[in-house]
């Protein structure tokens, strides 16, 4: 194994909140059976995860890309030079490292839920940038309140980047409380660079989400054998399928996975009985026309300061900021 670079640390978050087996065990429990999304990121499914990306249905990363590409000057233009770079949910880093080489912060902080995921990914941007302070957070993102602020520029100003329209997996309410705890990790002076998938037809959209190759059908149910690896649960992969529909009311793609037959199943020492066509919901990708999603960052109390959009406006990229008094930053840096 290589060592690591020397301009790279990695922390660990006290605590993730709860567990997978807590999660486990209240979302099948649920009258509506829901697992986390979070849970998909074992070493397994960040690897699948990053195949989906590849596959010519998904168009969200090489649209974003397209984005980023053609607007790094004006967005390194618009982002305060020296700053701490925050990316949850970091992944392979492929369009932050754009990002760095156009903007050139003083640090990057990553953070990650797969520890495996999180630490190729941080070592290969570190030794990709050797002048860059590099910090890697093995964390749930969602469940972190401040960052550790001894181990970052003091006076340097923070940008939050959250690309790939992850926010689409959060609900409206739950993306106003992922916004206020962004502000936190900020500060008043702080930014916001994010990326927004735009609703579109639903045949385009649920061929992103169920791709002719089968590969995000394996992701979602990598899921269950997660679980079957993890929690000696028993799975029978083969008895449940992969499903995707677009929701035109709430705006937003579901992916279930569809029990194909009646059947009991032991989840962590308790039977569950799955009806024949019942679906654990595993993820929503909630997609925003340029207007709403402006909306939904007024009511988190965010200014909207660019849009860049590629021009069939499949994807948008936006820059946020926050306003006085949200989530709490009144002072520099996060609490």
């Amino acid at each position: 194994m290589d060592a690591a670079p020397a301009n790279l640390a990695i922390a660990a978050a006290e605590s993730f909140g709860t567990s997978l087996r807590d999660d486990v065990l209240a979302g099948l429990g649920a009258p509506r059976r829901t697992l986390p999304a979070k849970w998909f990121y074992d070493e397994q499914g960040s690897e699948l995860f990053e195949a989906i990306c590849d596959t010519p249905e998904y168009y969200v990363t090489r649209t974003e890309l397209a984005i980023l590409r053609a607007n790094l000057d004006a967005m390194a233009a618009a982002l305060p030079g020296g700053a701490v770079l925050i990316e949850p949910g970091s992944g392979a880093g492929t369009k932050t490292r754009l990002l760095i080489d156009a903007c050139r912060p003083s640090a990057y902080v990553a953070i990650d839920i797969s520890r495996s995921m999180l630490e190729t990914g941080a070592a290969g941007t570190a030794r990709l940038f050797p002048w860059l302070q590099v910090l890697a957070i093995h964390a749930d993102y969602t469940r972190l309140d401040a960052l550790p602020d001894d181990r970052l520029p003091s006076a340097a100003p923070r940008v939050l980047y959250f690309p790939g329209s992850t926010i689409g997996n959060f609900t409206p309410e739950e993306t106003r409380a992922f916004l206020a705890r962004a502000a936190r990790w900020i500060g008043p002076q702080g930014s916001v660079l994010i990326g927004v998938d735009t609703r579109k037809e639903a045949r385009v959209l649920e061929a992103a989400y169920d791709d002719s190759r089968g590969v995000t059908a394996r992701f979602n149910l990598n899921l269950l054998a997660r679980l079957n690896a993890e929690l000696g649960c028993a799975f029978d992969l083969s008895r449940f399928r992969h499903r995707a529909l677009y929701d035109p009311v709430a705006g937003r793609v579901e992916m279930h996975l569809e029990s194909l037959v009646d059947q009991q199943v032991e989840v962590a020492g308790v039977l569950h009985d799955f009806s024949r066509g019942e679906t654990i919901h595993t993820e929503n990708s909630y997609k925003y026309t340029p207007d709403a999603f402006r909306a939904l960052a007024a009511s988190s109390g965010y200014d909207c300061r660019s849009t860049w959009m590629d021009a069939q406006g499949a994807f948008a990229i936006y820059l946020l900021a926050p306003r006085p008094g949200i989530g709490g930053a009144s002072t520099g840096g996060s609490r």
